[in-house]
């Protein structure tokens, strides 16, 4: 700065121009008054003194020109003085001493123009000293202290109390006068001056002495305050007074008075002191306080710890001595608070500002905690909130005491409007905190005002008021979550607090609520130590409690549990849920003692479950991963008991389901399940009787009743509650469609990592709860309601992707409605009465109603579909249920039965009370009543959709393909997804088939749908979860049910069977009208093919069961228990069930114990069916009267036909198919072609089958190895004559290798097969099964090809059905090599699917050709040419037969290599069963030669009555070979000659035998 203010040119110019610069310089600035040139100036001396010190100017040069300075200003020689004495400092610093010489030189020359009292005062007494201006440094030293004691320290001698008190005395009287009369501070002040001035008495004193008697006459602030005010010099001073008296009482055991607090908070509020000055004389100090506050949280922290602990009865003793040491030393006086009293002062003369300020210094709540402050507070908020809660908040009725605002105009203001609660109220209420609980009015009142805010709230409909209350909202919010809910919990179980706060929280959506409950639980009691002990008590109590609930003390613990969840809800609930989940017996009991709980109460613990529920930490899985956890099937089960019984709002619960089927877990559902199964008493379980089901059938009034295990009543309020919360929410359709898409999720999304047993069970748990919902929604729901909120099919399957059994599902009930409303909307627009018109109103109205239904179902399919089925048969279909096919009376009758017995055991219970029996009967006599009217409107019901139907049906199937084909799609559509859906609909798919069947539907084989029902059902059974198999067995016992109904009585199949285009054995679809006699399958056949069908559920069975397959096993087992009733009937087969199982039981026992109780139970079961089984050949007729071929062929010549040979023949056929099947099992189901004969021998003496299987074995083995050349060679031949006869060969072998059955008679048959097929081409219509169900599975698979040439060849065994439409003759080689490749399908042990089809398909080929013999008319015509060769073929057949018998015995050598051990064998048992044998032997050859000469007739019969006519007719499925007579013939011949061998193997075998 020196540089920039005084240049170094100027010293050095000094004498020519440097001091004229220098005085010029000092000038300008001393001319200017600003204080940035005042510092100039002394800047500009101080850097001229300096060049002194140095040396650069001289002492005298420097000197002259400050004296000349110095007239400048008048001021100048005190900043000069300054400016010395900083020099003075600065040298004396100094090492070099010549400089403080200079300095010294400098100043003793500016003595002229510097005062010496100005350097007294500024410099150093030693450099005084050194100037000469004082004698003695130390004594000057000396002299300042004396002066300034004098000055500050000496006290003036007033008049002091023990000199003379009259004066003080006057004051005294002066001030404690009566202060009621006109008498003011201003004319008391002037006596108080008066008497000061006449008795000299001291002012401070005269101060303290208005302090003392204000203190005691507290309550004067009027008259005080003003003197004060007057009389005040300082404020330090009042402030030093005060703060002594606080300081007299701060003495070990002082008590500070009430009074010296009201004192100084009424001095601060008028600012006659200062907080800050105040509060340092106050005792304890801050930091003591935050100590003692932690030491209060850790003591409450270990008090908590020691209720948690687990402690043992010695160290009980100990803990209790040390805790009464600690109370003791509680309970000794505590410290007097002077902070305290202060802040209570301020509170409650309304001095908020200050007391806030205070409340600030300390810890959180630490001021309330204290009890008076919290009182204090409290009152002041009366204060405040009072007129606004006497505007807005008193409820009706209600007075309240008045309460006197504060007269303090520094008090805060008093409330008027909502929004002058956020001035100061809610600031208040968040430094109160829990510390509430001590005023319980204020609380209500709080409670109360946020009641009618949101009211107005709620009814606001402008949204900028709406947007501003928006922040009022926000703090009763805060308010609720930081001091509502934390003061109930210290308060002691009020209940009518309980019941204010719940006015308050009803009033917002759940998400708040359960956001401020989730606070209250988990954050809150960490907060204050008072709220540590609480929780730790509530918990130590809820023990005490928990232990000691049974069903029998329910009452009085039911009271403690109330009591303790009035204040800590969410503690309690918190401890007795985690019981329940351990404990699952405490339910009951639990949910008994919730009754005397407070409605805020529930909705905690709805809260409580949902929190327990979505808890991360709990695994919802068993260890094992197969099974959901048993703590939540435990709280599945509380939240159904619960919500039923007590009026929680369930949306909560219902939203936290949602969401988690919204995040793919489907765990929930189970929740779900049980809240609707007790709410709406609709029980879902697939172990329903047979009585219950039936029940089920009926209207709602009989599901109640007859339909569940339990029988849930008085259900009206909590499944309307259900309803209401579904709806409100709009959750009713969202959890439907969430459901029907999950239950497929299940398996894709949480089925690869899971157990398939667990996915299965979650599947189940999916789909029964989607039932039980659909179900719940369907019949509380009003029409209008559900047809608002459920979309039409199209929409649900197509834009919801739900799938299309759950859409139909949830769209029936409303077809129903609507067809009903419609329905008496067209009533009541005509009026009449008479049964025909009311019928076609009901058809008007379902045609109105479901035209729209049979437009939108067509997109939910591929075109081809609707080719057989019409949209409007498959919206029938999925649109009816069992409610609208029969009515069921037994149930009705055997629930009004129960209902005359229990009135019955009224009137004979003498210990009722009369009134109570008048109520009970009332009761009983309504319900019969509604009972007989709900029974008669559904039969009126039923009888219009029966007429329906019977005007719809001849449009139902089109059958443009083949009706094979149409029932495939019937099948696969409509029957199997709906038919494993529930229970229900197991039963209703079992009477619609039957149904369409009675209606005598066009187009609809009833015997092909059965058939293909009963044929494999392995796939079907594998596929399905536990309840679906349950269901599905119970389709499959309605199936049985109706065919044993058929089979057990000629004259019912003749009544229900006999005449119906159901049981025509024409396939085909075109223009049959069913009218002709021969085209239906007879009784006998019929019995046949059921027989089959019992064969071919043994044998998928013990498929099942040997696959070592858990879902196999566990699903056949389910099945076949659910159709013991009916199965099995034919003991061979039961046996061969028995067996299995028994194995099944022994293999699982250790490994898999839920499969071996399975096991065991349907064992039991078995057993004791036993006694209703019956021999084969009871089942179906099996033996015939032995005759000879001859006789067989008189009998049964060209015109007619012979059924009861070609019957019996059949029946051995099955026998075999049955027996062979037995010991197949047994023998772990080899199925190669070699065993095939052995074991089929073996089965044929074992169980005396009559097939001609046990042919004399005991041959030498080289006159084996000869037959066995020999019969090669006789193949090469037959194949070089006529290769078309090769593939029919391997047919016949490949049969017994897949069927197992080696009949001879079979084996002979390929050259007659390929004959005949041709000889049928040339017959009129298709008649019977074989070819058409060929042609129709052709256009499904290409398996079909392999089918007819197999098929072709049973037909030809079994029976002369001479009606039967041939096959499509195809280039041999083609079919051989087709037949090759069956071979190899066929030869694996396990089917794959392709097989197993084609196994299936021929099956149902080779009954329906044994069983449909003979039924073409035998045309007049033919009947002489018959006749005339009937003669010239006998001779043929007789000389033929020799020739065949021995071809096919060598056959079926080749088949076989074990005919050694069959030689073995058979000679062992010709001993053991020698007359049986025979018997048997003997009963079966009459069945092989009518057999060959009922097909010579019949062949012949047909081959000359259409010849020409049918040679012209093009068939559909031909590549269209045309054969010639010569073929005919030939195959006529090898036919003849089939039959004789045949004959004479049976006799050769019978002889054996004996």
């Amino acid at each position: 700065m020196a540089a920039l203010i005084l240049p170094s040119d100027w010293i050095k110019n000094w004498d020519k121009s440097g001091k004229n610069e220098f005085f010029q310089f000092f000038q300008d600035l001393a001319g200017k008054p600003s204080s940035d040139e005042f510092k100039d100036l002394q800047t500009a001396l101080y850097e001229l003194c300096w060049h002194v010190i140095q040396g650069s100017l001289k002492v005298e040069v420097a000197a002259s020109l400050l004296t000349d300075v110095m007239e400048l200003r008048d001021d100048m020689p005190s900043v000069l003085a300054d400016v010395f004495c900083i020099l003075d400092i600065e040298t004396g610093c100094l090492e070099e001493k010549h400089k403080r010489d200079h300095f010294t030189q400098l100043v003793g020359a500016c003595l002229i123009c510097v005062p010496d009292g100005m350097l007294k005062e500024r410099l150093d007494p030693e450099t005084l000293e050194s100037l000469g201006l004082i004698k003695q440094a130390q004594q000057f030293n000396q002299k300042i202290v004396k002066i300034k004691t004098k000055l500050f320290y000496k006290q003036q001698k007033f008049n002091l109390l023990r000199e003379e008190n009259e004066g003080y005395a006057k004051l005294i009287t002066e001030l404690g006068q009566d202060l009621s009369g006109n008498l003011t501070s201003h004319l008391v002040l002037e006596n108080i001056k008066s008497l000061i001035g006449c008795f000299n008495l001291d002012p401070n004193r005269v101060l303290d002495i208005i302090l003392e008697v204000y203190e005691c006459r507290w309550e004067q602030d009027e008259f005080f305050i003003p003197l004060i005010k007057s009389y005040m010099c300082e404020h330090q001073t009042l402030c030093h007074m005060l703060g002594f008296k606080f300081k007299f009482h701060q003495e070990p055991n002082g008590e500070t008075p009430s009074s010296l607090y009201h004192i100084a908070a009424a001095l601060l509020q008028h600012n006659l002191i200062a907080l800050e000055d105040l509060y340092v004389h106050l005792l304890p100090l801050d930091s003591s306080i935050v100590e003692e506050h932690k030491r209060e949280i850790l003591e409450a922290k270990q008090i908590a710890r020691k209720l948690t602990m687990v402690v043992v009865p010695s160290e009980k003793t100990e803990d209790k001595e040390k805790e009464k040491e600690k109370e003791e030393e509680k309970n000794e006086k505590p410290p007097d608070n002077q902070k305290l009293g202060l802040l209570e002062a301020l509170l409650r003369i309304g001095d908020w500002q200050h007391a806030q300020s205070i409340m600030d210094q300390m810890p959180a709540f630490y001021a309330t905690s204290h009890k008076a402050i919290a009182v204090a507070l409290c009152q002041l908020l009366h204060l405040i909130v009072e007129p606004l809660y006497r505007r807005a908040a008193v409820p009706k009725g209600a007075k309240g005491s008045l309460m006197t605002p504060l007269r303090s105009k520094q008090a805060p203001r008093p409330a008027e409007r909502f929004d002058d609660l956020s001035r100061d109220v809610f600031t208040m209420l968040c430094y109160l905190g829990p510390h509430l609980s001590h005023d319980p009015i204020l609380f209500a009142k709080i409670v109360r005002l946020g009641k009618s805010f949101m009211k107005e709230y709620q009814s606001e409909s402008r949204q900028d008021t709406k947007d501003k209350m928006d922040s009022l909202l926000s703090c009763f919010l805060s308010i609720a979550d930081q001091v509502l809910l934390p003061s109930l919990s210290l308060m002691e179980c009020n209940a009518c607090m309980s019941e204010e706060i719940w006015g308050f929280f009803k009033l917002f959506p759940y998400q708040h609520r359960y956001r401020l409950y989730g606070q209250w639980k988990n954050e809150t009691y960490g907060h204050h130590p008072l709220l540590v002990k609480i929780k730790a008590q509530t918990v130590d109590r809820a023990k005490y409690i928990m232990k000691r609930l049974t069903k029998e003390n329910v009452k009085p613990s039911g009271r403690q549990i109330g009591k303790l969840s009035h204040s800590n809800p969410t503690i309690l609930f918190d401890y007795i849920l985690s019981q329940i989940q351990w404990y699952d017996n405490l339910i009951t009991p639990v949910v008994d003692s919730l009754k005397y709980l407070t409605s805020l109460n529930y909705d905690v613990l709805a809260y409580c479950i949902i929190e327990a529920l979505a808890n991360p930490e709990k695994e919802k899985m068993k260890h094992d991963d197969t099974t959901i956890s048993s703590w939540l099937q435990s709280l599945a089960s509380l939240c159904g008991a619960v919500f039923r019984k007590y009026p929680i709002e369930l949306a909560g619960l219902l939203q936290y389901v949602t969401n988690q089927l919204k995040a793919g877990k489907s765990f929930d559902l189970l929740i779900l399940k049980e809240v609707v199964q007790k709410m709406a008493g609709i029980e879902i379980t697939d172990e329903m009787t047979v009585e219950q089901l039936e029940a089920m059938t009926g209207g709602e009034q009989l599901k109640a009743e007859g339909g569940y295990f339990g029988q849930i009543r008085n259900t009206k309020k909590s499944s309307q509650r259900l309803k209401d919360a579904l709806l409100d929410h709009e959750l009713a359709l969202p959890l439907c469609l969430l459901m029907a898409q999950q239950r497929n999720g299940v398996v894709f999304s949480e089925g690869g990592e899971k157990h398939l047993k667990l996915v299965g069970k979650l599947y189940d748990q999916c789909h029964d709860t989607l039932v039980q919902f659909g179900g719940f929604l369907a019949s509380n729901l009003s029409t209008e309601d559900y047809i608002k909120r459920v979309p039409s099919v199209d929409v649900l399957c197509n834009q919801f992707h739900t799938p299309h059994d759950a859409a139909f599902f949830l769209s029936r009930p409303m077809y129903a409605h609507q067809i009903l409303s419609k329905y008496d909307e067209l009533k009541k627009a005509e009026k009449g009465n008479r049964q025909q018109q009311k019928v076609h109103k009901y058809i008007a109205a379902c045609e109105q109603i479901m035209a729209p239904v049979h437009e939108s179902v067509v997109s939910l399919h591929l075109p081809k579909v609707w080719d057989d089925l019409r949209p409007q048969f498959y919206a029938t279909f999925w649109s009816l249920t069992m409610y609208d096919l029969a009515v069921p009376h037994n149930a009705y009758d055997r629930e009004v039965n129960k209902l005359k017995m229990q009135i019955k055991a009224i009137d004979e219970n003498t210990e009722m009370p009369l009134n109570k029996k008048k109520k009970e009967k009332e009761r009983c006599t309504a319900l019969q009543d509604k009972l007989q009217e709900e029974e008669k409107k559904q039969l009126e019901h039923v009888q219009r959709v029966l007429h329906r139907l019977k005007l719809e049906k001849d449009n139902w199937l089109l059958a443009k393909s083949t009706k094979n084909e149409t029932i495939t799609k019937f099948l696969q559509l409509c029957i199997f997804p709906r038919c494993v859906f529930s229970a229900i609909d197991a039963v209703y798919c079992a009477r619609f088939v039957e149904l369409v069947h009675q209606q005598k539907t066009p187009n609809f084989c009833t015997l092909l749908c059965y058939d293909r029902v009963f044929s494999d059902i392995i796939y079907t059974v594998a596929s399905c979860t536990e309840n679906e198999s349950r269901r599905y067995g119970r389709f499959l016992c309605c199936m049985l049910e109706t065919v044993t109904r058929w089979h057990s009585d000629r004259a019912v199949y003749e009544k229900e069977c006999g005449n119906y285009p159901g049981f025509l054995t024409i396939f085909r679809a075109s223009g049959f009208d069913g009218g002709n006699k021969a085209d239906q399958l007879d009784y006998e056949n019929f019995r046949h093919v059921v027989h089959k069908w019992h064969y071919k559920l043994t044998k998928a069975s013990v498929h099942c069961l040997e696959t070592g397959e858990y879902t196999h096993i566990r699903n056949i087992l389910i099945v076949l228990t659910k159709i013991l009733p009916w199965y099995p009937k034919v003991l061979n087969l039961g046996q061969a069930l028995e067996c299995r199982v028994h194995k099944i039981c022994q293999e699982e026992k250790e490994k898999r114990p839920d499969l071996y109780a399975l096991a065991m139970g349907y064992s039991g079961q078995l057993k004791g069916r036993k006694v209703h089984m019956v021999p084969e050949n009871e089942f179906h007729l099996k033996e015939q009267p032995v005759r000879s071929a001859t006789s067989g062929t008189l009998q049964n010549g060209p015109g007619n036909t012979g059924k009861p040979a070609v019957a019996a023949n059949t029946s051995a056929g099955k026998a075999e198919e049955g027996t062979a099947e037995d010991s197949d099992k047994s023998k772990d189901k080899s199925q190669a072609a070699q065993k095939a004969a052995s074991k089929n021998s073996t089965a044929a003496n074992k169980v005396n089958s009559s097939n001609g299987s046990s042919t004399p074995n005991s041959t030498k083995g080289s006159k084996e190895k000869e037959d066995k050349e020999k019969t090669t060679k006789e193949k090469k031949e037959k194949k070089d004559k006529n290769p078309a006869s090769t593939p029919e060969a391997k047919a016949g072998g490949k049969d017994k290798q897949k069927e197992e059955k080696p009949t001879d008679s079979k084996e002979k048959t390929p050259k007659a097969d390929k004959d005949k097929r041709k000889d049928d081409k040339k017959e009129e219509k298709s008649k019977i099964d074989g070819k058409s169900a060929e042609k129709e599975w052709s256009k499904e698979r290409d398996v079909s090809n392999d089918s007819k040439t197999k098929e072709g060849s049973k037909v030809e065994k079994s029976a002369g059905t001479g009606s039967m439409k041939s096959l499509v003759p195809r280039s041999e080689g083609v079919e051989s090599e087709r037949e090759q490749k069956r071979r190899k399908l066929d030869a694996h042990s396990s089917p794959s699917h392709s097989s197993a089809v084609k196994d299936n398909l021929n099956d149902f080929k080779d009954s329906a050709s044994k069983h449909h013999p003979n039924h073409s008319t035998v045309l007049p015509k033919s009947k002489e040419k018959d006749e005339e060769k009937k003669e010239s073929d006998k001779s043929r057949d007789r000389s033929n037969e020799r020739e065949k018998k021995e071809e096919r015995k060598d056959r079926k050598r080749d088949y076989s290599n074990s005919d050694r051990e069959m030689s073995q064998e058979a000679k062992r048992r010709k001993d053991e069963n020698g007359m049986s044998s025979s018997k048997h032997s003997k009963s079966a050859s009459p069945s092989e030669s009518p057999h060959s000469n009922d097909k010579d007739s019949s062949k012949r019969s047909k081959s000359t009555s259409k010849d020409k006519s049918e040679l012209a007719k093009p068939e559909k499925t031909s590549g269209g070979k045309k054969e010639s007579r010569h073929d005919k013939e030939k195959s006529e011949k090898k036919r003849d000659s089939t039959g004789a061998k045949e004959e004479k193997k049976h006799h050769k075998s019978s002889e054996k035998h004996r």
